[in-house]
């Protein structure tokens, strides 16, 4: 996967490229002969349309390229502070989305994880989040951290977002699996398969419950620390 995506992406670079010089060359050329100005006129559309699916494979290349890390890379396990490993990721994301209402754990909750790759998952989850809930009048996204009967720590977030029809879920965690067309939401289909890898990694589960537009509530499962 990670061989794919790092050959893919020299050509595409090029595609991405070129295309606004071909939409100049066009611009030119309509100059030049103003009788053909509806075909440049299309030609620019189709070059703009080549762009944007240009930029979207890049994307999902990105995608696959941070899951394939996610999965090799050697992960150190260590007991730390989830609640604290929360505050430190949501604190950007407040300031970059001051609109989002937050409400966020506290006191302590001690697992076994690595810190680097748990962190890439929480952002992923979060970032869908605030994706599906920024269209709402007033964004609501509640983190909560949960104790389980059997020695593990659940981790919550909770959005009053769009949502989804839960049927679908199945799906979910597959690469450039999406719910929502492209026309929606922009998005490559790799932030949850980059959660699944994650967890699944850290001998834990996930799961999302949803409702079309009742929000979504994605839930990560770690063991805790002795």
């Amino acid at each position: 996967m990670r061989a794919v995506a790092h050959d893919l992406r020299a050509p595409l670079r090029h595609v991405v490229s070129f295309a606004p010089l071909l939409r100049e060359a066009v611009e030119e050329l309509a100059q030049a002969a103003p009788a053909a100005a509806d075909a440049a006129q299309d030609a620019q559309e189709f070059a703009a349309t080549m762009e944007h699916a240009a930029r979207k494979m890049s994307a999902m290349l990105e995608g696959m390229a941070q899951v394939s890390r996610a999965a090799r890379t050697p992960l150190a396990i260590d007991a730390l502070d989830w609640v604290a490993l929360t505050l430190r990721v949501v604190q950007p994301l407040q300031a970059a989305h001051p609109q989002v209402q937050w409400q966020l754990p506290q006191g302590r909750a001690m697992v076994q994880a690595d810190a680097a790759s748990l962190q890439a998952a929480m952002e992923a989850a979060l970032a869908n989040a605030i994706k599906f809930s920024a269209g709402q009048a007033q964004p609501h996204i509640r983190v909560q951290l949960l104790p389980s009967t059997d020695g593990s720590w659940q981790w919550q977030v909770q959005d009053n977002g769009v949502g989804f029809d839960s049927q679908r879920a199945p799906s979910l965690g597959q690469l450039f699996q999406r719910m929502h067309r492209d026309a929606e939401f922009e998005g490559a289909g790799c932030g949850l398969a980059l959660v699944q890898t994650v967890v699944q990694r850290h001998g834990g589960q996930w799961r999302v419950q949803a409702q079309p537009q009742a929000g979504c509530t994605l839930t990560l499962v770690v063991p805790a620390a002795a």
